[in-house]
């Protein structure tokens, strides 16, 4: 069977500016894949193209064997999509929302009755179905987002930030639904600003940073990428600059960079034992106020393939 998604060498320029240079990366058939990129790294504008939104200047976009660009229709019949912003009339309820989107998508009409009563029970909303999607809480639209999503029964669904400005409740329901429609064997495309969902729905992971995949793989993967490398979070009363100088010098200490007026983040080997000789390296021209070793884990590879966290 044909991986559900292939994206080669994708490339969108506007004018001068390259915004996705050369992305590449698969989904196989029943796989979550998490994209992970700070603000601008061109996540939103791959999605873009691989639904069929915006045209690639470079590179193609196969979904489940069929080429977006070849025989675009076949193609988004495949994909299930959950954009950012929510996609439904909120003067309608979610029955007649579902109704309108499953005659688009050309389901005959006694297959739809049920397919919609399907849909509204894997999102928990059997019992509000007949209420306007505009009396919904931002949880509850989320959720018919993604019952319209799976309406058809997609081959590859995406979600764009699901649980953006939904409350804890709903987070926690989204999450679930997500995560029981992957061990039903869904493939899945996933984008979050929270590090923890990617860590729980997804089974392999792709960083994006400026335009570019810095990296691809499974969590262990990503992680094993540190070398075992720890993250070491300093606070400091002293001279910080000159501080991240010595710290450079002690044996095991990989990078020490300078985040802040009082503040300092190393990278190192074993950086629990370290601690003792950072402290005595660090005396002269600091006095360390505040330690936090971080162990190696997604977060922590983010950081030190982008420079930056996932909500910077």
């Amino acid at each position: 069977m044909s991986p559900a998604l292939v994206c080669e060498n994708l490339v969108k320029r506007y004018g001068d500016k390259t915004v996705v240079n050369h992305v590449g990366f698969h989904i196989e058939e029943g796989e979550a894949y998490g994209l992970l990129g700070p603000n601008g790294a061109g996540k939103s504008t791959t999605i873009s193209m691989i639904v069929g939104l915006l045209a690639p200047n470079e590179g193609t976009v196969t979904v489940g064997g069929i080429s977006m660009a070849e025989d675009p229709q076949a193609a988004k019949r495949l994909i299930g999509y959950v954009p950012q912003e929510i996609a439904l009339y909120p003067e309608l309820t979610a029955r007649e929302n579902l109704r309108y989107f499953g005659r688009l998508y050309g389901i005959p009409r006694k297959e739809l009755a049920a397919r919609m009563a399907e849909v509204l029970e894997m999102v928990d909303l059997t019992d509000r179905a007949e209420d306007r999607v505009e009396t919904y809480s931002g949880g509850m639209k989320r959720r018919t987002n993604i019952a319209v999503a799976l309406l058809h029964k997609p081959r590859l669904l995406i979600l764009d930030e699901p649980t953006v400005g939904v409350d804890p409740q709903s987070r926690v329901a989204i999450l679930d639904g997500v995560e029981k429609l992957v061990n039903e064997g869904m493939s899945l495309l996933y984008t979050s600003h929270y590090m923890e969902e990617v860590e729980r729905i997804a089974t392999r992971v792709g960083i994006i940073d400026r335009g570019e995949i810095k990296a691809d793989g499974s969590k262990r993967e990503l992680v094993s990428e540190l070398g075992g490398t720890d993250r070491i979070e300093l606070t400091l009363d002293g001279d910080v600059e000159s501080t991240a100088e010595k710290l450079r010098l002690v044996e095991g200490v990989s990078e020490a960079v300078v985040t802040g007026p009082q503040s300092l983040r190393l990278l190192a080997k074993g950086g629990r034992h370290l601690l003792p000789a950072i402290i005595d390296a660090a005396s002269g021209t600091a006095a360390i106020t505040g330690v936090e070793v971080i162990e190696p884990d997604l977060e922590a590879a983010f950081l030190h393939l982008t420079g930056s966290t996932l909500r910077d």
